[in-house]
């Protein structure tokens, strides 16, 4: 199947072209023809799959049937979770619609708002993030009057930050009458209360993508938590890799890890709440042009990295979840891509590891280094009065360490690929 299929306006298929798509993903093939004939839509995708254009080229398709000018009033308007999501989905719209003369706003907190409130004046497309869309809303700069179309995308992370209340104060807002098209990852019951409440006899468009993609190597590194990061940079000292994502449970500890590594010469930055604007996306281009080779990130600060140039994806923290999981590692072994995805696994890990397996379809490789001190002590401060130390566990005489214990079978000491230089910039974003 090729995008001709779907009889768009010469002007789609010059945006089309222009952004070097060639066929349709199956997310597309699905969804297009739907939100062409006006329905609501479930749309139920990983980050990856190119669902994007699945939603932005039939909107843009009808707004061209309809003869809606491309420069305003607001008729689309897509809800995103994080700042880089938005600018994302705003960078598709604005690509695919360059011919059509479609203009599209992004509204996101973090920068001032004038210059996104002439920005929305003057587009017929609007992606925000619900926080600072709401504050306009209720300033009553902003309206939504000649609405037709609401987007959410990933309504489950949105769900996860707590954006329901805004979400739902936002609706309440926008014209009655509307096409209404929700995608999400993954169908929690709050998502599916969610979708109840908003569409209207939808159409539901699933890809089974529940699996991380088949190209993608996946190892567990079995270690003790106050070994990690001494065992990172072994791991990135063997290992020949163009870009890493390394991913940690909270914001404190991705800003410090960056800077160690930086120091180490890996040439690291770092993306989590805290940073301005300008901070994030200076992080985020110098790691999208290799300016930055390491970049880690919580889950929420990573929503919206595009970047064709990762191989290896590192958990640090194991996630929560294995649906977090496969969100993870879909960052990268993209378009067929090769990709590896290094999980740092401790004894509290195991029920999450089984998990894992299930999904990727396998029994995941543990790997240790040979030339890795697994028995270094804790030398962490002792816990304050009143908390009790939590003592290492040590094997029993004979038995295997699985979890940052001696080196057995499975071992890796070769890199991957080739060496690394020994020097390098120093280069990290700093927090303000």
């Amino acid at each position: 199947m090729s995008f001709n299929t779907f009889s768009f306006d010469r002007r789609i298929m010059a945006g089309i072209k222009s952004c070097g798509y060639t066929t349709p993903t199956p997310i597309q093939v699905q969804a297009i023809p739907e939100v062409l004939k006006g329905h609501d839509v479930m749309g139920l995708a990983q980050t990856g799959t190119g669902k994007t254009a699945a939603f932005a080229l039939p909107i843009m398709q009808r707004m061209l049937e309809r003869k809606y000018s491309g420069q305003g009033p607001v008729r689309t308007l897509v809800l995103a979770p994080t700042r880089e999501l938005a600018i994302q989905i705003h960078d598709n719209f604005m690509s695919l619609g360059v011919e059509a003369g479609i203009r599209c706003a992004a509204v996101f907190g973090g920068v001032g708002a004038t210059p996104q409130i002439r920005a929305v004046k003057h587009s017929s497309v609007v992606v925000a993030c619900p926080g600072r869309l709401l504050d306009l809303l209720n300033q009553g700069v902003i309206k939504f009057d000649k609405l037709d179309t609401l987007v959410l995308d990933e309504a489950d992370r949105m769900l996860d930050m707590g954006f329901l209340p805004d979400i739902r104060k936002i609706m309440s807002r926008l014209p009655k009458r509307r096409q209404n098209l929700l995608f999400s990852a993954t169908m929690p019951d709050d998502i599916r209360r969610l979708a109840d409440n908003i569409l209207s006899n939808p159409t539901t468009v699933q890809v089974a993508n529940t699996a991380p993609a088949k190209s993608v190597e996946h190892v567990f590194y079995p270690v003790a938590q106050h070994l990690k990061n001494d065992l990172l940079e072994k791991v990135l000292d063997k290992t020949d890799y163009d870009s890493v994502l390394i991913f940690t449970r909270t914001k404190h500890k991705a800003k410090n890890l960056a800077r160690k590594l930086d120091f180490r010469g890996h040439k690291a930055t770092f993306l989590q709440g805290n940073m301005s604007q300008n901070q994030r996306q200076r992080a985020l281009d110098g790691f999208r042009d290799g300016s930055f080779k390491v970049m880690v990130a919580t889950d929420i600060a990573a929503r919206g990295i595009d970047c064709d140039r990762i191989t290896h994806v590192i958990n640090f923290d194991v996630p929560d979840t294995a649906e977090t999981y496969t969100h993870r590692i879909g960052r990268t072994g993209r378009a067929g891509r090769s990709g590896s995805a290094f999980s740092f696994v401790t004894r509290d890990d195991i029920r999450l590891m089984r998990e894992i397996e299930k999904i990727v379809g396998s029994v995941v490789e543990h790997r240790e280094l040979d030339d890795f001190n697994y028995n270094q002590p804790n030398r962490t401060p002792a816990p304050k009065k009143g908390i009790p130390a939590r003592k290492p566990s040590t094997p029993r005489s004979g038995q295997r360490r699985s979890f940052g214990g001696p080196k057995g079978r499975g071992s890796d000491n070769k890199k991957s690929r080739s060496s690394k230089p020994s020097s390098r910039r120093r280069s990290v974003v700093k927090s303000a």
